[in-house]
């Protein structure tokens, strides 16, 4: 018998325009582009959605990107204000749109077996376990990564490109062919799957020649441009990817590397400074990591939807510091 809660505890929101990848199959987190002409008509669709969810006894994580926060934080404010409640919690996640989307459906996926208090945790955990940023032509639009001065300059010569990452740390360099391989910051535990995505599908020569390579990658996906693409890179040539594990155990693993403690007010598990839905602090007791049940771990998608992607797998050592080094790339032994 399977211990997993309600599959109503948490539903997942992402308000921006950031189409699904379709990559965990039918689990999809609920969209809101948050389109209109003033501030209330653009709330309008979620503050509804929220307020059928919190009466049917949900809590409502809504994701959103951190570079376009503004009409998504009113919406949230809206939302709890007209609802009189704390089920409704706003998280800024600062991830490309093709990353952020994956990262929603992974949170959806997710939803069912953990807390929500766990589940918004997830939010700053998961992007620790992919490899997500894009191959640029030019930086001189960039302003979500740190860039250099240098690399504006660079910009400006026709044989220069770069290689951008959003996770798992921002990072920017220069496509130097020979030393991709060895100066990837992160490297998924095999099999690694590839997503990619372009509003230019004849600039992809290079991306081809030299990422799937460093990846190696047991299956790639092309998908559709996503529409916020350009606005975060700050330009329209640009290869974006998501390079992720597919082990079947790899989001349970994620959850697991969790440490929370219990909110001192909601009694939410939380990993933050401050819990997500009340903004009380935690108990000084650390709850045990979180371990999804044996459904959340062993159950997956379809064979033509593969396992959601994460992190290493179970029973493997962390490593010291959890974020990589620039020069050397992180990798793990299966």
């Amino acid at each position: 018998m399977s211990n997993a809660l309600p599959r109503s505890a948490t539903t997942i929101a992402l308000l921006a325009d950031i189409p699904s990848t379709g990559h965990v199959g039918e689990t999809r987190a609920h969209r809101f582009p948050l389109r209109g002409q003033g501030v209330g008509e653009r709330s309008a669709a979620f503050v509804a959605f929220a307020r059928e969810e919190v009466a049917a006894g949900r809590k409502v994580i809504a994701l959103h990107p951190a570079w376009r926060s503004a009409d998504a934080e009113r919406a949230v404010n809206f939302a709890r204000a007209s609802l009189r409640t704390d089920h409704v919690a706003g998280i800024a996640v600062d991830l490309s749109p093709l990353a952020l989307s994956l990262i929603a459906d992974q949170l959806a996926y997710l939803a069912p077996y953990l807390p929500p208090g766990m589940v918004a945790a997830l939010c700053d955990e998961l992007p620790k376990h992919i490899l997500a940023g894009a191959w640029l032509r030019t930086v001189s639009g960039l302003s979500t990564i740190p860039t250099s001065l240098r690399q504006h300059v660079g910009s400006f010569a026709p044989s220069v490109s770069f290689l951008a990452y959003c996770a798992p740390t921002p990072r920017v360099g220069r496509l130097r062919p020979a030393d991709v391989p060895g100066s990837l910051p992160f490297r998924p535990v095999p099999p690694v799957q590839l997503l990619s995505s372009t509003p230019d599908p004849g600039i992809t020569g290079v991306f081809d020649e030299h990422l799937p390579q460093a990846i190696q990658p047991v299956a790639t996906r092309s998908l559709p441009a996503q529409p916020l693409g350009p606005a975060y890179w700050g330009t329209g040539k640009y290869v974006e990817f998501v390079a992720l594990s597919a082990h079947p155990q790899a989001l349970a693993y994620a959850a697991s590397s969790l440490r929370t403690a219990a909110c001192s007010w909601c009694g939410e598990p939380m990993a933050a400074e401050l819990c997500p839905f009340c903004a009380a602090t935690a108990t000084r007791t650390p709850a045990a990591p979180a371990t999804p049940p044996a459904t959340a771990r062993t159950s997956a998608p379809t064979p033509h939807h593969p396992p959601p992607p994460g992190g290493r797998p179970p029973g493997e050592p962390r490593p010291e510091g959890r974020e990589p080094q620039p020069d050397t790339p992180r990798t793990y032994s299966r």
